[in-house]
């Protein structure tokens, strides 16, 4: 079966078409989607009305699956497949959450700049979003290209980054918003990682920036001095240039490249049903362990 691919962004970003999710990806499909999502770093399936157990069965033979859901405390019923994390304004019933509910709280930490799982050692490689029911307005997905952000950066500054790591802290991007219900289990269970500040993406040999709104300090630096310098370079990263703005429609799927790219969701009206399912791949291991091997 051959893809057709429609660039929709002067920098990353493409449409995929003539594929069936419904069916696992046989060996040479999954090669054409690597290489596909390794040029464009972002990819747009539209049509791909699935099930949660189809979205398991064709993002499985990526990689390993995330199924630990940390942010919520223990006993929680979540409303899917441990596999598939829920991307909603629901509850376990399936009725809208209330404004003041937490998870509603917590979700709003999606709407940060941010990249899945780096505030875990071995982070999120590849995530898979189906989209199920979308709000009339608003609820899009911003993505920004990190490759191209790296690139864009002065001799000078990619000189000053190469070898620095940050720490990420899901507790961290969620205290900048006021949010901190943690109990002190959850703040154990949660911990926090370091992570290169700059990679090289293996699948394209292209240079990338490495960001997240979790990252909060710089190891080597004073506090403050670090995070101006995440400041600076998420605001950088995060130009219009460097942005593509997703407007959902029933059955997509999107699939990025966690290595490469930023993403957030965009403010919608929360009376209004918003439901995605998404899986996540995680990265063979952690990104620390390249650095270790560029550094020796």
């Amino acid at each position: 079966m051959a893809l057709t691919i429609r660039p929709l962004h002067p920098l990353f970003v493409a449409e995929i078409t003539g594929l069936d999710m419904r069916v696992p990806p046989d060996p040479a499909l999954m090669r054409a989607i690597v290489e596909a999502v390794d040029a464009h770093a972002v990819l747009v399936f539209p049509g791909q009305h699935i099930t949660d157990e189809q979205h398991v069965a064709f993002s499985r033979p990526f990689g390993r699956l995330e199924t630990t859901i940390k942010a919520y405390r223990p006993g929680f019923k979540g409303r899917l497949d441990p596999h598939v994390a829920d991307i909603s304004n629901l509850d376990e019933n399936s009725a809208l959450l209330s404004a003041t509910d937490r998870r509603r709280m917590n979700s709003l930490g999606n709407r940060l700049w941010h990249t899945d799982y780096t505030f875990k050692e071995t982070p999120g490689m590849y995530s898979l979003l189906s989209a199920r029911v979308i709000p009339d307005d608003g609820g899009e997905t911003q993505f920004a290209d990190l490759r191209a952000a790296y690139d864009a950066l002065p001799d000078r500054m990619k000189h000053r980054l190469d070898g620095l790591t940050a720490e990420h802290s899901l507790l961290y991007s969620r205290g900048t918003l006021g949010f901190t219900d943690f109990t002190e289990e959850e703040k154990i269970r949660l911990g926090s990682a370091p992570q290169p500040i700059v990679r090289m993406h293996p699948g394209s040999g292209r240079g990338t920036l490495y960001l997240a709104s979790h990252a909060m300090m710089i190891h080597g630096m004073e506090v403050p001095e670090g995070r101006i310098l995440l400041k600076e370079l998420m605001d950088h990263a995060t130009r219009p240039e460097f942005v593509y703005t997703h407007r959902w429609t029933e059955g997509d799927m999107v699939l990025w490249d966690n290595r490469c790219t930023m993403h957030r969701a965009c403010e919608y009206d929360a009376g209004r049903v918003r439901e995605l399912h998404r899986t996540t791949v995680m990265e063979p291991g952690p990104p620390m362990a390249e650095l270790m091997r560029n550094v020796a």
